[in-house]
């Protein structure tokens, strides 16, 4: 193949006529040259690029674990009150939560003494504030913020689905219990009786 397009291409520089099938074929490999050329290459995504993502998707992870953990807690202990019988407990939360960066801030004041014309003395003093976050150095030479603490997502809403939801009573203190744990308003709780099976 190699030897056939070598010879297509000195019968090109001599000017010979090509028949029509050897013209469409180098029609065809310039064609694919060009195309080749043209179309850029995808650029390598490092971890910087996916960065952002997998953080994201990780907070969505521990959110949703989160919000079974308090379901279940919840639903244990509402089935230890009287009239409440099986229970099932569904939570939703306002966010994914929230790190605390540590920040370092430099206070810093300038002092100016001034003499005017007349012999009066004059003192300005400027200060200023600056902060800036606290990175910490991983093994591997990556740089991220320092975090001193991490705040629980907010609960938004509570469904509470129990054998014994249709009791005025036993509806009352779920819901009271509910606030009790979470501090959400009443408003924002929904106590419904269990469908028999």
């Amino acid at each position: 193949m190699e030897n056939k397009l070598k010879g297509l291409l000195e019968r090109i520089k001599s000017g010979e006529k090509l028949p029509k099938k050897n013209q469409l074929l180098i029609l065809l490999l310039t064609g694919i040259l060009l195309l080749v050329i043209v179309v850029p290459l995808p650029e390598e995504t490092g971890e910087d690029a996916s960065a952002p993502a997998a953080a994201s998707a990780e907070a969505e992870t521990d959110a949703r674990d989160y919000e079974g953990y308090l379901e279940d807690r919840t639903a244990e202990a509402l089935r230890q009150v009287e009239g409440v019988g099986e229970v099932e407990v569904m939570i939703t939360l306002s966010s994914t939560g929230q790190k605390v960066v540590e920040k370092d801030q430099q206070n810093s004041s300038q002092t100016t003494e001034e003499t005017d014309s007349s012999g009066g003395t004059r003192t300005t003093e400027d200060s200023s504030s600056d902060r800036t976050s606290v990175y910490e150095q991983g093994s591997d030479g990556t740089q991220t913020p320092y975090v001193t603490k991490k705040l629980s997502p907010e609960v938004e809403g509570v469904v509470v689905i129990a054998d014994g939801g249709d009791n005025a009573v036993v509806a009352q203190n779920i819901t009271e219990a509910v606030q009790a744990l979470f501090g959400v308003e009443a408003h924002k709780i929904k106590i419904m009786k269990r469908a028999d099976t």
